[in-house]
């Protein structure tokens, strides 16, 4: 991937197109300038025979150039950077900063071209292509050109997880402004990665993202929340503050949640507890649960200590024990 800068400081990334397409394009647009080419020749020849050697010889010169030479140029300029051969690999002609290529830029590279592909059998070319960090001939460097990559596989990324249903509406007042986009892109990179992950790494990750997140907040995380949840809620609350700026009130009470590919079974296990004595991990979107078994800020119920009922502890006035129950007045 390269780096280029715009005029207005804009860093863009481009894939430059490497030796291997390059010539691939070449050698198509060269097919087809070649059977142009012949066919122009054969309809002069049967045309002029009548003319002399000197008025044939002129006719095919003027041919050449302007089949082999003027036609590409036309067609890239034209088509801002594509010919034939770059539209099949998927290939465009660029400035050197991003922009759209001119006539000027066409001229050059296709006036070079013609000592360094077709004078030379392309040598130079490849030559000066293996030589360059961004795979650039002779041409693109006269010209201040660059032939990048249209058509760029895209890598199976992964999917948001939507947050836990115990976190809606908790981030609701939160002021997000100062988190910067970097962060956020860190955050969403993580999140979309978090299954990948082995637990202890994926759980300090978590911690220094919620961590960074808060300082830029304000607001302290909430206790007991695992930080990847913390994450994934804060997140989505952002994602629905931009929907119902993009859409007004319409999306004001909408969720925006995205699908989860392959969602993760649990939380990341904090490093600092060993996994054999480690309380079982939360799958995701349920609260995490403490050693006994009761979730934060959940009221206990069931039996009670020793094993009996709280009713059952409850005693009447005479001392004996009471079942709890209270006869109707």
């Amino acid at each position: 991937m390269s780096e280029l800068v715009t005029g207005e400081a804009v860093a863009l990334e481009l894939r430059p197109a490497r030796l291997p397409s390059r010539a691939l394009a070449v050698l198509l647009d060269l097919a087809v300038a070649v059977a142009v080419y012949v066919a122009v020749t054969v309809v002069l020849v049967a045309s002029t025979a009548s003319l002399d050697t000197a008025a044939q010889t002129a006719l095919s010169i003027a041919a050449f150039v302007l089949v082999l030479v003027g036609g590409p140029i036309a067609v890239e300029t034209l088509s801002h950077g594509r010919s034939l051969g770059k539209t099949a690999c998927g290939l465009r002609v660029v400035r050197d900063d991003g922009g759209p290529i001119r006539f000027r830029h066409s001229l050059v590279r296709g006036l070079i071209g013609v000592i360094e592909i077709l004078m030379t059998f392309g040598v130079v070319a490849c030559i000066a292509s293996l030589v360059s960090a961004r795979g650039r001939r002779l041409g693109d460097v006269f010209a201040g050109t660059l032939v990048v990559r249209e058509r760029v596989p895209v890598a199976p990324g992964g999917y948001l997880p939507p947050s836990p249903p115990w976190l809606a509406g908790r981030f609701a007042e939160l002021d997000l402004s100062a988190v910067p986009d970097d962060l956020w892109l860190a955050v969403r990179q993580y999140l979309t990665r978090m299954g990948q992950l082995d637990p202890r790494v994926g759980w300090a990750i978590a911690e220094r993202l919620a961590a960074d997140v808060v300082a830029r907040t304000g607001a302290p995380a909430p206790q007991g929340v695992p930080p990847a949840a913390y994450l994934a809620a804060v997140v989505q609350e952002r994602q629905a503050r931009e929907a119902r700026r993009a859409f007004g009130a319409a999306a004001g009470g909408t969720a925006v949640t995205v699908p989860v590919a392959s969602p993760p079974r649990a939380y990341p296990v904090p490093p600092s507890v060993p996994p054999s004595v480690a309380p079982p991990a939360a799958p995701w979107g349920e609260a995490p649960v403490t050693p006994s078994g009761v979730a934060p800020g959940a009221r206990p119920t069931g039996p009670a200590r020793g094993g009996e009922p709280e009713e059952t502890r409850k005693t009447r006035s005479d001392g004996r024990p009471g079942t709890g129950f209270v006869p109707p007045a």
